[in-house]
C-alpha cells in the first residue's frame, strides 16, 4: 500500500454506516475495524479516504446481507487538506466493496467521483473510476 501525501482528517470511526457506490449488491456498510491502524487502548479507531476497512453489510441484496466484507473508503464528508494547500470535501461518505485482500473491487461500476488519494493507493479501483477529484 502506497503512502498518501495529503494530511487526511479521520472523518469516520468504528460503528459508522457508509453507503456503497458500486454495483456489488451491498447498499450500506457498518465499519467493524480499520486495517493497519495504530491505536491506543480504549480509543475508537478512525479512518478516512483511502483506508482499508473491514465492514458488515447492513443493507443490500439477500445474499450479501450479514456478511463481513473488505472495503475501501473512496469519499468522506469531513474535509481534509492536500499538500498543496487545497481543502477537499465531498457531499457524502462512500465505500467500494472488495473481493480479495489485494484491492480488486467486487463490482464492475463505480458511481460518483473518487478522491485522487484513492487512485494513487489502489490502482485496481482506479481502473473503474470515471471522475477523479
Amino acid at each position: 500500500m502506497k503512502a498518501v501525501k495529503a494530511h487526511i482528517t479521520r472523518g469516520l470511526q468504528k460503528g459508522s454506516y457508509i453507503p456503497t457506490c458500486d454495483n456489488s449488491g451491498a447498499k450500506e456498510l457498518r465499519v467493524i475495524s480499520f486495517r493497519g491502524g495504530k491505536g491506543v487502548k480504549g480509543r475508537n479507531m478512525s479512518g478516512g479516504v483511502g483506508d482499508f476497512i473491514t465492514a458488515s453489510v447492513s443493507v443490500g441484496s439477500p445474499e450479501m446481507r450479514k456478511k463481513v466484507v473488505n472495503a475501501i473508503i473512496v469519499r468522506q464528508h469531513k474535509e481534509y487538506r492536500r499538500s498543496d494547500g487545497i481543502r477537499i470535501c465531498f457531499e457524502d461518505n462512500a465505500a467500494v466493496v472488495l473481493k480479495d485482500d489485494k484491492g480488486n473491487p467486487k463490482g464492475t461500476l463505480i458511481k460518483g467521483a473518487l478522491a485522487k488519494e484513492v487512485i494513487g493507493r489502489w490502482p485496481a479501483v482506479a481502473k473503474l473510476a470515471k471522475i477523479v477529484v
